[in-house]
Formats: C-alpha cells, sequence, structure tokens
C-alpha cells in the first residue's frame, strides 16, 4: 500500500485515557479511519488505584471484538495495552500491531503480554527498558508524544496566582495523586523532607489528582521541579510535557526518563533515595528553568503519528 491510502484501523484499548485519546486523535488528523473498542468496566481501573475489573469483563470483550470486526471493514487491528493482546491475535484475519504502555510487561499484565507478543506482525514499545523486559528485539521503540501546542512555558507567578501556589515558596510538583502506589508518594514525600534541610527555602510538596489535562500545563509552570519516583514507567508523559515547559525534572531511572534527559539542564536521574536528594538539590541551588522545550521536540505527537502511519503501512505490506 502507498502512504496515501486511507486506513480502516480497529484500536483495542482498556480504558481511554488523554494518551491514548491524543495518539487517536493524531492519528484522524493523518487521516487514518480509527475505531475504537473499549474494554466493558472501563470505569473501574485495572490497577491498585481502585476496583480491579474482574475476569467477567474481560470474557464479555471477546464478542465485542468479534461483532466490531464483522461490522466494519478494517486494514489492520491496534491492540493497545498488553491485555488487549489476546482478542487481537486470536481473531485470525488481520495484522496486528501491539503498543505496550509501560506496567503491561510487568507482573501478571506482563506474562500476559509476553505470551501473545510474538503472535502479533509489529509492536511498539516506550522505551528500551521495555523492549528488553518483552524480550522482543524487533519490537520499535516509539514513545507516547506530547502536545507542544497545549504544554508551552508561561509566567510562573502568573501560573501561581491561577493554581493557588504561594509565590514565596519552592514548589516540588509530584504529578499523581499520592494514593497512586506504583508512584512511590512515601519515597517522594522523604526526599523532599531531606532536601528541606540542605535547601535554604521553604519548600513545598504539591500532588495534582482530578485535574483536567488543560489545566495540568498551569501547574507545570507554577512548580520548580517535577519529582518522579515511579517503581515503573515506560515513556511517562508527565516527565515530557514537563520539558515541553522547560520545567526541570528529577526522577527514578525508569523507563526512557535517562534517555529523555540527557541534554537537559538542569535536570537529573537517580537511582537510590540519596542520589535523588542530591539532584532535587542541585536543581534546587541552580533556580533556573531547563532547556527541555528543545530537547522533547523529537517526540511531538505530529512526528509519533507519522512513525505509526510507517509501521501500519510496513505490516499490511508485509502480511
Amino acid at each position: 500500500m502507498t502512504a496515501d491510502d486511507s486506513l480502516q484501523v480497529l484500536h483495542l484499548v482498556t480504558a481511554r485515557e488523554i494518551f491514548f485519546d491524543q495518539q487517536i486523535e493524531v492519528l484522524e488528523e493523518k487521516g487514518v479511519d480509527c475505531t475504537v473498542c473499549v474494554v466493558p468496566g472501563a470505569e473501574q481501573i485495572d490497577g491498585d488505584m481502585g476496583g480491579r475489573r474482574g475476569v467477567k469483563e474481560y470474557l464479555q470483550y471477546f464478542p465485542r471484538v468479534r461483532r466490531e470486526l464483522r461490522r466494519g471493514e478494517y486494514d489492520l487491528v491496534h491492540a493497545n495495552y498488553g491485555l488487549t493482546a489476546p482478542y487481537a491475535v486470536t481473531q485470525f484475519q488481520l495484522p496486528v500491531v501491539l503498543t505496550l504502555w509501560g506496567s503491561d510487561v510487568v507482573g501478571f499484565d506482563g506474562l500476559v503480554t509476553k505470551a501473545c507478543a510474538w503472535q502479533c506482525d509489529a509492536v511498539t514499545v516506550r522505551s528500551r527498558e521495555m523492549r528488553e523486559l518483552l524480550g522482543r528485539d524487533d519490537a520499535h521503540i516509539i514513545p507516547s508524544g506530547v502536545d507542544l501546542e497545549r504544554f508551552k512555558p508561561i509566567d510562573d507567578r502568573v501560573a501561581r496566582e491561577e493554581v493557588g501556589w504561594r509565590t514565596d515558596r519552592t514548589h516540588v510538583l509530584f504529578p499523581y495523586s499520592p494514593d497512586y502506589e506504583r508512584k512511590n508518594y512515601p519515597l517522594a514525600e522523604r526526599v523532599v523532607e531531606r532536601t528541606r534541610k540542605r535547601i535554604d527555602s521553604e519548600i513545598e510538596l504539591q500532588t495534582i489528582s482530578g485535574v483536567r489535562h488543560e489545566e495540568v500545563p498551569l501547574y507545570m509552570n507554577a512548580a520548580d521541579v517535577l519529582l518522579l519516583t515511579s517503581e515503573h514507567e515506560g515513556s511517562p508523559n508527565t516527565v515530557k510535557e514537563a520539558l515541553a515547559c522547560n520545567l526541570p525534572v528529577v526522577s527514578t531511572d525508569v523507563g526512557d526518563v535517562r534517555a529523555r534527559l540527557r541534554n537537559v539542564s538542569p535536570s537529573g536521574v537517580g537511582e537510590t533515595e540519596d542520589e535523588l536528594v542530591a539532584q532535587l538539590v542541585s536543581v534546587l541551588d541552580a533556580d533556573t528553568r531547563s532547556n527541555g522545550r528543545e530537547a522533547v521536540r523529537e517526540v511531538s505527537w505530529d512526528r509519533i503519528g507519522d512513525r505509526l502511519k510507517e509501521i501500519y503501512a510496513r505490516t499490511i505490506d508485509s502480511a
């Protein structure tokens, strides 16, 4: 097929989160006709933040996918997250692209993912770490994209007034709910508490949850540094969004964060609590924004969309 051919793609997904919807939006802007089929019970959470969907919902997904396949004339199935892979590889009709987003290569999800990944025609992962965990050397490394129009630098005093933060304090942003266990908020608390003893400034550890995505840039610009303490990540969008706002980042060594921060200053990666404290002290001592926006341009959603279309075309041609 040629790049100008119209593509009909069925997307399977566990839940419609903001970064998935951004992927769909950019693909449709580039001429891909996308139909989305979501696992029943999407208002529940597959993880540690709430009620976990059970076997019943995932059994109900089989006939839902089959009905959609009979209804449409698709060129390809794009499975998003490892738990949708079984539904894609057992339809035996169309080529399959599998996109893994992060935690779906570890734990129970990882077992399902690894059992199905070898039956997919193409696989995309967020980082080299994920590719190594998956054990499929031909997996394409494609980070999730960032919206450079929405996430951009604005005056920090204006942003703090908008979000209600004091302008005479230093603000460290933990960009999740404290209840999200995999993000390891207790580690963030310890790092900030130890940093307070080494910095001549009043530091506040800020968290955000239940905030509309379009409001997140305000918090990124109101903060002095973003602190990521996750145990596992693929290509965390919060890091790329922070970089697009020139917000310095201090992070655990997860996913593709080290690669994203390679040429960014001030920012840093720590493998231990001591190293995270040292990096946070260094960033706050620098007292300046980062050069992250220039570094993150290569993963704008526009470029990610082009790469996905190329993978679709090659997958269909080789099927």
